[in-house]
């Protein structure tokens, strides 16, 4: 497990994630992804979505049908290899889809890439815990 600085900054960049995750605003969510050929995604129960664009169109889906979602982030643990950085974790959600609170765990890779001093994300893959 990193830590230190740069593991601190990796924690951070998870958090920024979350945040805009729960802020179900596009822009934000944007601006913590490296849009381009290379961002992967694989939300629970989805195909593994390939690229910026497949993967942007999927948050904002996710969007458009969530009235609340907040995350409890638990047992997250970083690595760091070079310019990437992975976060696994547990999301303890509540989410509020079609006027019904629904609670939900979900084991979760975040994969970071480090560009220009700044990391950002470019897989995220969740799974549900049952």
């Amino acid at each position: 497990m990193a830590s230190g600085s740069e593991g601190d900054a990796v924690l951070d960049a998870n958090d920024r994630f979350y945040r805009a995750f729960e802020s179900l605003d596009m822009d934000r969510m944007a601006a913590v992804w490296q849009q381009d050929a290379s961002a992967r995604c694989v939300h629970p129960g989805w195909p593994m979505l390939a690229g910026w664009e497949q993967v942007g169109a999927s948050w904002e889906r996710i969007f458009d049908n969530a009235a609340m979602m907040q995350f409890s982030i638990t047992d997250a643990e970083v690595s760091i290899e070079g310019a990437f950085a992975w976060v696994t974790c547990t999301e303890n959600l509540t989410t509020v889809v079609d006027a019904r609170v629904n609670e939900a765990r979900v084991q979760t890779t975040n994969l970071f890439h480090k560009i220009d001093g700044l990391w950002l994300l470019v897989h995220h893959h969740g799974s549900p815990v049952m």
